[in-house]
């Protein structure tokens, strides 16, 4: 079986309207020539029981896993690893770029013991910037039990684009996952052999309340955090309303201090008066000071104080609260 090197989907040549459809002369499906050649992006039907099913199959092996975790965006059902898994694993938190420097990593990797997830170690890394990554791989190769090391992770976490950079930073290997802003990207399993382990790839875990899954191409543009974050806190009195392009409107019913922790391209606005939008359900949130509101794909809001608010965002997009991060 011939794979799509950019995606792991089976390869075939004869229908271009089915998946995996390919020239015979390319290593890549499509679709993948389409997303790194064009910027164009095919969505597909996938769910978590694919996903659930390689974690089953990982279950079976002794391998080492690495489990890529975007650190602005912690998904809520992290426990699935848990459920399914008792395979060894190492923490890689990606995107340290992202996150203010002021921020300390003591503080960050103090966060994720709070996630209740065993582990036998635990690293920040920065792929754009290669930070950490020395350390990342030492660890990998100090706690392999075999030769295959499952990469595991959700969706948009940066994973595909870790791979890249460990293929190019370790080994003389011309190989290229495929990476996109998109969910979905990785079907199947890719196994890249290096000198010191076997890399194996897998699709991302899919997170059904992800705002990626609701927003348009150009509403995506805006979301996705390219640089490091310049913080913006509000001090809201009450029934004043924060405008977040058209997606998000948030109203204060006390007066409250919250620090926005998301892209700076989003569009954001303060009003002193009510602002409807009928596209839009409304969630009443009653959070604790120190606490953050995360929305899952977009990023999160830390609250200083004790606070009430309602929370206008599209049907299907997940809050919840957490322990503050930051």
């Amino acid at each position: 079986m011939i794979k799509c090197s950019g995606c792991g989907v089976k390869l075939q040549y004869d229908d271009p309207l089915k998946e995996g459809f390919a020239k015979k002369e390319s290593s890549l499906c499509n679709r993948c020539f389409r997303i790194v050649n064009y910027n164009e992006y095919l969505s597909v039907d996938v769910d978590n029981k694919e996903f659930i099913n390689i974690l089953k199959d990982i279950n079976k092996t002794n391998s080492l896993v690495v489990l890529v975790v975007d650190l602005l965006n912690i998904p809520n059902n992290i426990n699935i690893i848990k459920k399914y898994l008792n395979n060894k694993l190492l923490f890689a938190f990606t995107k340290r770029d992202l996150i203010p420097l002021s921020v300390s990593d003591t503080k960050l990797l103090e966060f994720i013991d709070t996630l209740n997830i065993n582990y036998c170690d635990k690293v920040i890394v920065s792929s754009k910037n290669n930070y950490n990554l020395d350390l990342l791989y030492n660890k990998i190769i100090s706690n392999k039990t075999d030769e295959d090391v499952y990469f595991i992770g959700f969706t948009n976490a940066g994973k595909s684009s870790l791979i890249n950079k460990i293929i190019y930073n370790y080994t003389d290997i011309d190989c290229k996952i495929t990476t996109s802003m998109l969910p979905s990207t990785t079907l199947n399993t890719i196994k890249i052999n290096t000198n010191d382990f076997n890399i194996i790839d897998t699709p991302g875990i899919i997170d059904d309340g992800n705002i990626i899954n609701y927003l348009n191409k150009d509403e995506l543009k805006k979301i996705i955090i390219k640089k490091e974050i310049k913080t913006i806190t509000y001090q809201m009195k009450k029934n004043q309303y924060l405008k977040i392009e058209d997606f998000i409107i948030i109203k204060s019913n006390s007066d409250c201090n919250i620090t926005l922790y998301m892209s700076n391209a989003l569009n954001i606005n303060r009003f002193y008066k009510e602002i409807k939008n009928t596209n839009l359900i409304t969630k009443n949130i009653e959070i604790e000071k120190n606490h953050d509101i995360v929305i899952p794909g977009l990023g999160f809001m830390k609250v200083a104080t004790n606070s009430n608010l309602d929370i206008s965002i599209k049907d299907g997009v997940g809050i919840y609260i957490r322990n503050s991060l930051i």
